[in-house]
C-alpha cells in the first residue's frame, strides 16, 4: 500500500505528466457536461420515454452506453463517436482495397493527416443519415409536448446541433490525444462506459431487493463473477505468444553487435475489439433501416439481444472478423523481410518464406482460440441477461464495453509507467513493468 501511495506522489512531481493529468480530466469534464445538455426545442421533463426505451431495449442501451447516457437524455452528444469509429473502420478498410488510399498510407505523416480529413469527411455523411434517424425515434417515443419547436425547421435545426456535437468531441478527443493523457476517442468512449456503471449497478441493486428472498446474496455472486470476467478478459488482451528470433553476431571496429536471442510477441487477440465493433455496426443497419422499430422482420430477429439467432450470427460474425482483421494487420511476410534485412531467424527455421510461412501458421493456431474466447466475451452479456440479471448492468459482462475498457486503462497505465520510468522512479507493477498494447 505504501508503495502505491509513493507511486501516486512521484506521478504528481512529474510536471509534464501532471500537466497532461490536468488538462485530460478538464476535458473530460467538459464532455461530461456537455451529455446532459438537451438538444434546443426539446422539453427536458419529457424524456421518460426515451430514457426506458434505452434501458429496455438491447442495442439502443449500448448505444446509450456508450455515448454516456447522451442518447437517452436527448442530449447534443448524443450520436457520441460512434460514427467516427465507423468512418475510421471504413478508411482503413479502404486502405486495403483502394489504390489511391494505400499510397496515402505510404506517404507517412502527410498520407496520414489525409487518412483523418477524409475519416472527418466520412464521419459528417454518415451524421447526415443518422442524425434523422435518432430525430424520427424522438417523435416516435416522445409525446408532441415535448416538442417545443415543429415542423421541417427543427428536423434541420437539430440534426446540424447533433453533427456539431459529435464533431467537438472528435475535437476534445484531438486535443487529448496531442496534449493530454492517452489515445483521447478511446478515453471517450471508456469515460462514458464508467459513467453509466453507477446507474446500472443501482438499477441491478434496485432490482435484487424487489425480490423476496436470496437477492443479497445473488448480488454479491453476480459481483464475483463479473471480477473473474474481468480477470479473464485482461488475461485474452494481454495473453501472447513469444517467437524466439536470434540475431546474427556482427564486429564494427571495437564493438559487437547482435549475437542476442529476442523475442516476437504474437498476441492472442492481435484484433483487440474491432471485431466485436464491426460486427455490432452490421447488426445495427436493419435497426437503423426501420427507423429504430425493431419489431418487424429482420430486425425483429437481429433486435431480439437474448435471441438465440442474433447472439449465433453475432458470435460468428466476431469468429471471422477476428481472423481478417488479423489478416489485416499481422503480415507475416512482412516481418521476415524485416527480420532477414536486420540479420535475425527463428532457430530451426530457414530466413525469408518458411519463416513467413511458419509465422502465418503460428498466428493461425492461436487466432482460433483467441477468436472463440473473443466471440464468448462478446456474447457473456446476453447470457447474463437471460439469468435474470438488469439490462443495463448485463452489458458489463462482456462485449465492447468490457473490452474497451479493459484495453484503454491497460494503455493509459502504460504510457504513465513510461513517464516513470523515464526518470527513474518505480512503475505500476511489482515487475516495474506493465506489459504494454498495441492498440484498443
Amino acid at each position: 500500500m505504501k508503495k502505491l501511495i509513493d507511486t501516486i506522489k512521484n506521478i504528481f512531481k512529474i510536471e509534464e505528466l501532471r500537466k497532461r493529468i490536468v488538462y485530460t480530466v478538464l476535458l473530460i469534464l467538459v464532455y461530461r457536461l456537455g451529455c446532459f445538455i438537451v438538444v434546443p426545442g426539446i422539453d427536458p421533463t419529457q424524456l421518460d420515454a426515451l430514457q426506458t426505451q434505452a434501458e429496455n431495449n438491447g442495442l439502443l442501451g449500448l448505444l446509450n452506453m456508450f455515448s454516456g447516457g447522451a442518447f437517452s437524455n436527448a442530449s447534443i452528444f448524443a450520436l457520441g463517436v460512434m460514427p467516427y469509429i465507423s468512418a475510421s473502420i471504413v478508411i482503413q478498410l479502404m486502405g486495403i482495397m483502394v489504390p489511391y488510399f494505400q499510397r496515402m498510407q505510404r506517404e507517412g505523416e502527410s498520407g496520414r493527416r489525409k487518412m483523418n480529413q477524409w475519416t472527418r469527411y466520412l464521419t459528417i455523411v454518415i451524421l447526415a443519415l443518422q442524425g434523422p434517424a435518432y430525430l424520427t425515434n424522438l417523435h416516435a417515443q416522445l409525446p408532441e409536448t415535448a416538442f417545443l419547436i415543429k415542423g421541417f425547421s427543427f428536423n434541420f435545426f437539430a440534426t446540424i446541433v447533433l453533427i456539431g456535437g459529435t464533431m467537438f468531441i472528435m475535437w476534445l478527443g484531438e486535443r487529448i490525444t496531442d496534449r493530454g493523457l492517452g489515445n483521447g476517442i478511446s478515453l471517450i468512449i471508456m469515460i462514458g462506459i464508467i459513467a453509466r456503471l453507477p446507474y446500472a449497478l443501482a438499477a441491478e441493486f434496485g432490482t435484487k431487493m424487489n425480490q423476496t428472498t436470496g437477492s443479497f446474496l445473488m448480488l454479491i455472486v453476480e459481483l464475483i463473477i463479473l471480477f473473474f470476467v474481468f480477470v479473464a478478459t485482461i488475461a485474452l488482451v494481454q495473453g501472447t505468444r513469444k517467437i524466439p528470433v536470434q540475431y546474427a553476431k556482427r564486429i564494427i571496429g571495437n564493438k559487437q553487435y547482435g549475437g542476442v536471442r529476442q523475442y516476437i510477441p504474437l498476441k492472442i487477440n492481435a484484433a483487440g475489439v474491432m471485431p466485436i465493433i464491426f460486427a455490432q455496426a452490421l447488426m445495427l443497419f436493419p435497426l437503423i433501416f426501420a427507423s429504430f422499430d425493431a419489431t418487424r422482420g429482420l430486425a425483429a430477429t437481429l433486435g431480439n439481444y437474448t435471441g438465440f439467432w442474433y447472439n449465433f450470427i453475432f458470435g460468428f460474425m466476431v469468429v471471422a472478423f477476428t481472423y481478417f482483421y488479423t489478416a489485416v494487420t499481422v503480415n507475416p511476410t512482412m516481418m521476415a523481410e524485416d527480420m532477414k534485412k536486420n540479420g535475425g531467424f527463428i532457430p530451426g527455421i530457414k530466413p525469408g518464406k518458411k519463416t513467413a510461412d511458419y509465422l502465418d501458421s503460428v498466428m493461425s493456431r492461436i487466432t482460433l482460440p483467441g477468436s472463440f474466447f473473443l466471440a464468448i466475451i462478446a456474447i457473456l452479456p446476453a447470457f447474463a441477461m437471460k439469468l435474470g440479471v438488469n439490462n443495463q448492468f448485463a452489458h458489463f459482462y462482456g462485449g465492447t464495453s468490457l473490452l474497451i475498457l479493459v484495453g484503454v486503462v491497460l494503455d493509459t497505465l502504460q504510457q504513465i509507467e513510461s513517464y516513470l520510468l523515464m526518470r527513474h522512479y518505480d512503475g505500476l507493477m511489482k515487475t516495474g513493468r506493465l506489459k504494454g498494447r498495441t492498440g484498443m
